[in-house]
């Protein structure tokens, strides 16, 4: 999708723009929407920010990230999208290959620590249409360990994709857009910002 620019911008030190989306802390088995935030960053540096809402366990995350985007002034800046993991809201599953071809835009999901699948599919198989949500899983592709990094991609290599996440991180395994969205989501939910960023 755009191997060939990002491969450029990185081996020439130029400016790599992204935004990081993370859901808020919400209370589980309710029907109040669950916040989310988009944290746009050159590199390092926040530039933007976009603010939204998906259903707790629900089905609308893609369309609704989709839609936060293609109507935003960022979307013809960016060069690559981040997700906090696949799920938002509990278990609303993101179609990590739709939202891709959605919005024409490389899609990461970020992951700190290798996910725990067995646990991921019980507690999906107790929500509705669970056969549903195990495709969605799937179609996410292989989770690809790259030291630091774990992630699933749609639009990049592997390769290229972590060299990337390591240029968009001031230190550890977090990319500096995903650790500000969930320190924003956090602080606007809790009053203040949460230990783990």
């Amino acid at each position: 999708m755009n191997e060939k620019k990002l491969d450029f911008l990185l081996r020439h030190n130029r400016q790599i723009r992204v935004i990081g989306f993370d859901d808020a802390p919400f209370e589980r088995h309710t029907s109040k929407p669950v916040a989310v935030a988009g944290v746009v960053c050159s590199l390092t540096r926040f530039e933007g920010m976009l603010w939204g809402h998906i259903q707790a366990d629900g089905w609308d995350s893609t369309e609704q990230l989709a839609q936060m985007l293609l109507s935003s002034k960022f979307h013809a800046q960016l060069h690559l999208v981040l997700l906090d993991g696949i799920s938002m809201g509990g278990l609303n599953l993101i179609e990590l290959p739709n939202l891709a071809q959605q919005i024409q835009l490389p899609c990461v999901a970020v992951m700190r620590k290798f996910p725990k699948l067995s646990k991921m599919k019980a507690a999906i198989s107790l929500l509705p249409e669970p056969e549903k949500r195990l495709q969605i899983l799937a179609q996410a592709g292989e989770i690809q360990v790259q030291p630091p990094f774990y992630f699933q991609v749609c639009g990049l290599s592997a390769v290229l994709t972590a060299r990337i996440l390591q240029r968009l991180t001031d230190k550890g395994n977090v990319p500096e857009a995903l650790r500000i969205a969930h320190l924003i989501t956090s602080a606007v939910l809790n009053g203040e910002s949460g230990k783990r960023a």
